[in-house]
């Protein structure tokens, strides 16, 4: 499982197993977003099999898929609603975490400014820099 902390908040990550939910939940998770579509590879777990090991470990799971259609305002809302109400830090993933981490940068505008946003993304690895544009409208549209 290879994940990289964007903050406090969010952490994001490349696919991960229903195994791997117990190690998630003893870092101190409270719940996992799951941003990928079931069959998008033949060698990733169901959604449900992660689901079904989310609730034996007591962790809340939302499915939010990004397929080729990409990401839309309903995609963001329950992003940002999983966020919201969780009571402590929440673990997302996709295939690379990219999806992950575009989605909580999306959230994020108006809330943060774009520089924060692009520079957490950066220390996660993560190079969103294309996106600025995006999150400058975002944020003038939030009144920020």
């Amino acid at each position: 499982m290879q994940s990289a902390k964007v903050d406090d908040t969010i952490t994001v990550s490349h696919q991960i197993q229903p195994d791997d939910v117990r190690r998630i939940r003893e870092a101190g998770f409270v719940a996992i977003i799951n941003n990928r579509p079931d069959g998008e590879a033949a060698d990733q777990p169901a959604g449900a099999e992660i689901a079904r090991a989310a609730a034996e470990e007591g962790l809340a799971y939302a499915e939010i898929p990004v397929g080729r259609d990409g990401i839309g305002p309903d995609q963001i809302a329950g992003f940002a609603r999983v966020l919201g109400e969780a009571s402590g830090p929440v673990f997302a993933f996709c295939r690379t975490g990219t999806r992950s981490i575009n989605l909580w940068a999306l959230t994020q505008a108006g809330e943060r400014d774009p520089d924060t946003i692009l520079q957490l993304a950066s220390g996660a690895g993560y190079d969103l820099s294309p996106m600025r544009p995006v999150l400058e409208r975002l944020t003038e549209g939030a009144g920020q």
